[in-house]
C-alpha cells in the first residue's frame, strides 16, 4: 500500500503559507504549520527562505520562560501571492485528490 501523503510542490506550499497569514493575521508557528499541514523539520527551510525575501515576517516573544515565534504575511507577500501565485495555480492547478 502507498502512502497517503501527497506531494505538494514548494509553490503551492508557499501560497499556502502566505495565504494562511493573510486569513488568520497572526499565527505562531504551530499554528501555522498545522494549518499548512507541514513539519518544521522538512520545511524550516521554506519559511526562512520566505522570510529572507521579505514575504513574511517573523517575532519572537516570550511568554514568561517560553519563547514564542510569530508569523504574519507582508504587504510584498500577499502582493507577490495576487501577481505570481496566483496566476502559476490557474495555469497549472493542483492534482485533484481521488
Amino acid at each position: 500500500m502507498g502512502s497517503s501523503v501527497e506531494y505538494r510542490d514548494k509553490t503551492y506550499i508557499r501560497k499556502d503559507v502566505i495565504l494562511k497569514l493573510v486569513q488568520y493575521g497572526t499565527l505562531n508557528q504551530t499554528a501555522l504549520l498545522s494549518y499548512c499541514g507541514l513539519n518544521l523539520q522538512k520545511h524550516r527551510r521554506i519559511l526562512e527562505e520566505l522570510e529572507q525575501r521579505g514575504l513574511i515576517a517573523r517575532e519572537e516573544t516570550m511568554r514568561g520562560k517560553k519563547r514564542i515565534t510569530l508569523y504574519k504575511a507582508t504587504a510584498e507577500g500577499v502582493s507577490f501571492c495576487k501577481r505570481v501565485l496566483e496566476p502559476y495555480e490557474a495555469m497549472f492547478p493542483r492534482a485533484k485528490k481521488s
